[in-house]
């Protein structure tokens, strides 16, 4: 999606007429699907009304709504089409997150039930499932009974199936997911899970769910830990410095929509990520008392 067509979109989807379909079943949060219109476009979307929201005891301070929204404003800070249009505006239930919905109409009587009850209201990716080994050509994510990773993939790290099997968990060695995996750092992600990968069938990728974000702690806790301690890839440093360079006016453009959106403890823990990873040049290793690896994976 080029910047206009996202401005496009997001334009829709925060001054559209909304229309609630229907709630997305198994999320633990209020999460409904609607559709906005507005000058005769109608587009699919995900409401998140900060009403129906579950309080996280170790984010006392903003919502998942907000938390949300700011991670789609790095995303665009930083040049990158990997989140979907994602706007703050007033819903169901009063101040909502609204986010452009990219996968099948989760309304429909063959659509596939969400994975995971915490954050995973947002649709499917492609992932492993428990008892399985082996990958498909075009998955992300798989099982592996080998040592290593084979030849296109990353190693995470052994795990165990459900029948107590071990088995090398693996992600692929695909630049989409790298670039998701700076903006994981970036904005602090504590829950990447696989199901909030989803690829699109003109080969965009998309990452969704990113209200747990922006802690002043290191929360990194994610999938895509395979390039771990190695160097950014060509135009990362370019994207961060721009970044960088938009927070620095925290009064005007990017920087300002994002002071609006998190707290100043947030918004300075932010600028000091992005200056390490500027500083080291690396994707970051795990680190502090968070756990490394989300469960369940999907």
């Amino acid at each position: 999606m080029t910047p206009d067509q996202q401005e496009e979109t997001a334009k829709i989807l925060a001054h559209g007429r909304l229309t609630v379909l229907g709630r997305i079943p198994d999320a633990s949060n209020a999460v409904l699907y609607a559709t906005a219109e507005l000058g005769g476009r109608t587009v699919p979307c995900v409401c998140k009304p900060v009403a129906g929201e579950r309080p996280l005891w170790d984010f006392p301070e903003g919502n998942l709504a907000r938390r949300e929204v700011a991670a789609y404003e790095v995303c665009r800070a930083l040049g990158w089409d990997l989140v979907p249009p994602t706007v703050l505006r007033e819903g169901p239930g009063g101040e909502t997150m609204c986010q452009l919905w990219v996968g099948p109409d989760p309304l429909a009587e063959d659509a596939e039930p969400a994975e995971d009850e915490d954050e995973d209201e947002d649709g499917s990716g492609d992932g492993p499932r428990a008892g399985e080994t082996g990958a498909a050509p075009g998955e992300l994510l798989a099982l592996t009974e080998g040592p290593e990773a084979g030849p296109g993939w990353r190693a995470i790290g052994q795990v165990e199936t459900a029948d107590g099997t071990p088995a090398l968990l693996v992600h692929a060695d695909d630049p989409r997911l790298r670039r998701l995996a700076v903006l994981d750092a970036v904005i602090n992600n504590g829950d990447r899970k696989g199901g909030h990968l989803l690829p699109q069938p003109d080969g965009r990728l998309h990452g969704i769910d990113h209200g747990v974000t922006f802690h002043t702690e290191d929360k990194l806790r994610t999938l895509l830990w395979g390039w771990a301690g190695e160097p950014l890839p060509d135009g990362v440093p370019r994207a961060l410095t721009s970044l960088a360079d938009a927070l620095a006016d925290p009064a005007g453009g990017p920087g300002a929509r994002i002071a609006e959106l998190i707290s100043p403890a947030e918004y300075a823990a932010l600028r000091e990520r992005v200056a390490e990873l500027l500083r080291t040049g690396r994707h970051p290793r795990p680190g502090g008392e968070w756990p490394a690896i989300p469960w369940p994976l999907i």
